[in-house]
């Protein structure tokens, strides 16, 4: 599990699974393959619901250049 991910109540998480930078696992999410950085998945078994924006912008150095 990568930086920045949110987990949903009672997700279940497979062992060997990466869940890639900001992503977001829907509560009671069953996570059978890897996720992506930057997306929303949710279900049983869990699919890529959303995609987000902007998942660079916050971080620090892209802060700093917009300054």
């Amino acid at each position: 599990i990568e930086d920045d991910v949110w987990i949903g109540a009672g997700a279940i998480i497979l062992q060997g699974v990466t869940v890639g930078k900001k992503s977001i696992v829907g509560a009671g999410a069953v996570v059978t393959k890897d996720v992506p950085p930057g997306v929303v998945v949710a279900g049983n078994p869990a699919r890529i619901i959303k995609t987000l924006k902007n998942t660079q912008a916050s971080s620090p150095e892209k802060k700093e250049i917009n300054l």
